[in-house]
């Protein structure tokens, strides 16, 4: 028979190599396609007499198979819950046939019968579903490469691994090593896998089919561990092992104290470990779809394939970016600025495969671009991920400068120096002057509207914004912000850049502050009004944590500076004139930096202490100059209000067109400042409630605490039309 997804070529033993290559596709991943495919030669294996065994590769330099098709379960649309069950079940079934060979667990345990031998030949990544496979087979063989992943990374959209991997893990590596692997959803390399006992051979890459074949040829009958009489658990399981109960009483303790209950995925994953450890194996599986099912059917999975996954692999291919406009070929980027963003950017440029060219007033000031990077590196180095040649050669693509004239050849322009419209128009004019025609011109601003910038550019058409996040290496975010006079040859060229270096990126509207720092400051402020209020700092850091926000609001603050706070306030009540809108935390930002003199993290101290060589902790002097109050709010009402600080912004920015739609308002959010991942993003979360629930709230907020918090009147709109955000914009 042939397939689409998989070619079987039988050798003189009558061994089976299986290889997997997905047509059109550059990874293997469980599709329709290939779940039919697999499932009718599983079939055809059990039953021909004439093939002994079986080896399964792949056919991909990318890897062996990376999991199941999350597009496909995004989308799932089952009837019933039933169906939805079996649905779930299919692979669940098709493995379990492919190591039973078609037997009854009672034969095989009684000794009656036996399956065909099938090894798993590795030779690149198998996450998710394609670990799952791996471990169905009898035999596992991994090809030698520190950097190739092995893992089932599901719960991190809010899933668990749904064909097997909570049930054949613990029973290859014990209960924690598989808890470990599951809930945290991070890979292992060959050799960890091998020491757990969940691979059983680590070789060189070019022999891993023939020593599964060896395998396979040497072991005609065969009978996996849980199939045999008398099997248990590595290190313990089951309800009755004094080691068994001590581990699940401590794994729920912390996998809700690292989760705060935001993540059922990692409930239902140790439940899977509990439950399926008491009964038979069959049985087991089927309780692992249970939870599967129960999972995919909440909205949180969904919300989180959608945004980390579906909508973040297109933005990241370049979904916004205009059709028409033939590709870039950038080669070398001028950098305008050594400093902490310019030197973030020259880093990340240059790991993208671009060369670097840095401009800053004088050599000493540009030489910090390679310092910066040298620091990174040789970290890297230190700890045995990176050599020293590779780590030279990558400095050598940074050429630091002062002279204008060295940009003369570079392919794009991105301009970091400081946040002054007089010092960028400085470095706009000299620059134009040297480079070529075509060259686009971008600017890494935080807040400054792009069109007034371009204003002193010679070609605005040209001319576009880029708010990288701080540090530059580290955040995912990219903001791309068209001016008014930018055309599409400036946005596909800032978009085949953020190809390069693997950012996830976002077109916002040209307005001051853009999306991401119209919605953070009136959390942070928020919180800085519940100190003035006499609500205990620890309370709201607290509600912050619980929410899944990474870092505190008053956190943030230090991170972000007290003293850049008070001055963007300064700044922005300038610019605006009688048009301000008072904070309510000028007063506070004052007291704190001019009055006390705790400007933030790097200055020593803000909200909190950070004492060398000890952990950071808040100030308690805080409460002599902010009185705490003696009746506190409940948590509930503050994560209510730090959630609602967030939603309310973000959907004004939805609402006026500065985020084209929920997808980049989600984006934006969850990669931008950390809005709590479990949500799938602000405009996920309020569809999940009802646009009707959130207005209803917010209305009851701004009673309460002030006319910030009413919605916007296109939502109240929406409330009342039962319309949801998403299938709008759809």
């Amino acid at each position: 028979m042939s397939y689409e997804t998989l070619s079987v070529e039988v050798d003189g033993d009558g061994i089976a190599l299986v290889t997997i290559d997905l047509p059109g596709q550059s990874m293997n991943v469980w599709n329709e396609a290939l779940m039919s495919d697999f499932a009718k030669w599983v079939d055809e294996f059990v039953a021909d007499d004439n093939v002994k065994g079986a080896v399964i590769t792949s056919g991909k330099e990318s890897g062996f198979l990376a999991g199941a098709d999350l597009g496909m379960l995004g989308g799932s649309s089952a009837s019933s819950m039933k169906e939805a069950f079996e649905n779930a079940f299919t692979l669940n079934s098709v493995l379990r046939k492919l190591e039973t060979g078609g037997n009854s667990a009672k034969d095989l345990i009684k000794g009656n019968a036996h399956a065909k031998p099938v090894a798993a030949a590795v030779n690149g990544l198998a996450l998710g579903g394609g670990l799952e496979l791996v471990l169905a087979s009898h035999h596992r063989v991994v090809a030698d490469n520190p950097k190739l992943q092995l893992g089932v990374p599901e719960v991190q959209v809010g899933l668990l691994p749904g064909a097997g991997g909570t049930q054949r893990l613990p029973r290859l590596a014990g209960l924690q090593n598989a808890a470990m692997l599951a809930t945290q959803g991070r890979p292992i390399d060959p050799a960890t896998a091998k020491a757990q006992g969940i691979v059983q051979e680590v070789v060189p890459a070019g022999e891993v089919v023939a020593k599964a074949k060896e395998w396979v040829k040497a072991n005609p009958k065969v009978t996996q561990p849980w199939d045999k009489k008398g099997f248990k658990f590595p290190g313990g399981g089951g309800a009755m092992d004094p080691r068994a109960v001590q581990f699940f009483v401590g794994a729920n303790a912390m996998g809700q104290k690292e989760t705060k209950h935001n993540y059922p995925a990692v409930q239902s994953i140790l439940s899977c470990l509990y439950e399926g450890s008491i009964v038979p194996f069959d049985t087991a599986i089927r309780i692992e779809s249970k939870y599967f099912t129960k999972l995919l059917a909440d909205p949180q999975a969904k919300n989180m394939i959608r945004t980390l996954f579906i909508n973040k692999q297109a933005a990241e291919k370049g979904a916004a970016r205009p059709k028409d406009v033939p590709a870039s070929d950038l080669k070398t980027v001028g950098v305008l600025g050594a400093g902490l963003m310019g030197a973030g950017i020259t880093h990340v440029a240059v790991k993208g495969g671009m060369n670097v060219v840095v401009l800053d007033r004088d050599m000493d000031a540009a030489q910090n671009a390679v310092a910066y990077s040298k620091k990174i590196l040789d970290k890297r180095v230190s700890r045995g991920k990176l050599t020293q040649d590779a780590a030279d050669a990558f400095l050598a693509k940074i050429k630091p400068t002062a002279d204008y004239n060295d940009l003369k050849d570079v392919d794009l322009i991105i301009e970091a120096v400081f946040e002054d419209p007089d010092v960028k128009a400085d470095v706009i004019k000299k620059t134009e002057a040297v480079i070529g025609e075509d060259v686009i011109f971008a600017s890494n601003t935080s807040t400054l509207p792009i069109t007034g910038l371009a204003r002193h550019s010679e070609r605005p058409e040209q001319f576009i914004g880029m708010h990288f996040f701080s540090p530059v290496e580290k955040m995912p975010l990219l903001e791309i912000i068209p001016g008014k006079e930018s055309g599409d040859k400036a946005l596909a060229v800032a978009l085949d850049f953020n190809r390069k270096i693997r950012k996830t990126p976002i077109v916002v509207s040209d307005v001051r502050g853009f999306y991401t720092n119209r919605v953070v400051p009136p959390y942070i402020n928020e919180a800085m009004l519940m100190v003035k209020e006499g609500v205990k700092p620890a309370l709201i850091e607290n509600a912050a944590a619980g929410l899944g926000m990474p870092v505190g609001p008053l956190a943030l603050t230090d991170e972000t500076s007290l003293s850049l706070g008070l001055m963007l306030s300064r700044s922005t009540k300038k610019e605006l004139g009688d048009d301000y809108q008072p904070t309510g935390t000028e007063d506070l930002l004052e007291k704190m930096v001019e009055g006390l003199g705790r400007h933030g993290r790097k200055s020593g101290g803000g909200f909190y202490e950070y004492p060398e060589g000890a952990k950071k902790h808040l100030w308690q002097g805080l409460s002599e100059h902010f009185p705490i109050a003696d009746e506190q709010p409940s948590m509930d009402e503050v994560k209510e209000r730090l959630l609602y600080a967030q939603l309310i912004p973000a959907s004004h920015c939805l609402a006026d067109g500065i985020v084209p739609d929920p997808t980049s308002a989600d984006l934006g959010a969850i990669f931008g400042w950390g809005f709590a991942p479990w949500t799938g993003g602000p405009m996920s979360y309020i569809d999940t409630i009802g646009v009707e629930d959130f207005v209803r709230t917010a209305e009851s907020l701004a009673q309460r605490y002030g006319e910030r918090f009413h919605p916007p009147a296109s939502f109240r709109d929406k409330a009342q039309s039962g319309e949801k955000l998403y299938s709008a914009a759809a």
